[in-house]
């Protein structure tokens, strides 16, 4: 089996891409009270990782988007697939609707 989170954050970084947005069928990345974290650091996800607050099947997509972040993507976005142009109120409205990773 290949992840398709890793080759899309694999992708991105060959491609050098300003932006890279993983689906999921969660709000996006969520803190310890299950409340959706907006906006989180590569340094941020390393805490979260270390503490046990990602598990299961958010390690991998969440390690894609880690990797993608430190290898030169600027922004991922992390949307659940289920809302109704998610894609649409991440990247166009100042709140957006998941998590945004920011490289720096």
């Amino acid at each position: 089996h290949i992840n398709a989170d890793l080759v899309a954050g694999k992708l991105a970084t060959v491609l050098k891409a300003e932006k890279l947005i993983l689906m999921t069928n969660t709000a996006g990345i969520l803190d310890k009270n299950e409340q959706l974290l907006t906006g989180v650091t590569p340094g941020d996800i390393d805490r979260l990782i270390e503490d046990g607050t990602v598990f299961g099947g958010m390690l991998p997509k969440i390690s894609s988007a880690l990797d993608a972040a430190r290898s030169g993507v600027n922004s991922v976005h992390i949307i659940d697939g289920r809302v109704e142009n998610a894609v649409l109120l991440e990247v166009l409205t100042d709140q957006g609707v998941g998590t945004l990773i920011r490289s720096r």
